[in-house]
């Protein structure tokens, strides 16, 4: 059974920086697509960053490049998310989501296995 867990959300100041780290089971890293997604109240769900299983690419959305960066540790089976610099509109549910095979993308409706979330709030 695939399970993912999500830990490290909190209240940061606009600015700060936060760790959020998935850990997953029942499945190996390898053969997934594996990734963040955020929705905000009111908001739909959308991508934050994925990484493309057995090709070494990974995915940013637009708002995080260059502050976000997602990372793994495949013997642990569990994902990170490192967020620097963060604003007030990154407040969100941040999930952790996996597919198996080859994903090119990191739309939510591919992915078949989510987290319970973890809320990040950015205050001003």
């Amino acid at each position: 059974e695939v399970q993912l867990v999500e830990s490290g959300g909190g209240l940061v100041q606009a600015g700060g920086s936060l760790r959020l780290s998935c850990a997953a089971s029942g499945f190996t890293f390898d053969d997934y697509a594996i990734g963040w997604f955020r929705q905000a109240p009111g908001k739909e769900r959308e991508g934050v960053s994925c990484s493309v299983s057995g090709h070494g690419t990974t995915y940013y959305a637009d708002s995080v490049k260059g502050r976000f960066t997602i990372s793994s540790d495949n013997a642990e089976k569990t994902l990170y998310l490192q967020m620097n610099s963060l604003k007030p509109e990154d407040t969100a549910v941040y999930y952790c989501a996996a597919v198996g095979g080859s994903v090119y993308g990191c739309y939510p409706p591919w992915y078949d296995y989510w987290g319970q979330g973890t809320q990040v709030t950015v205050s001003s």
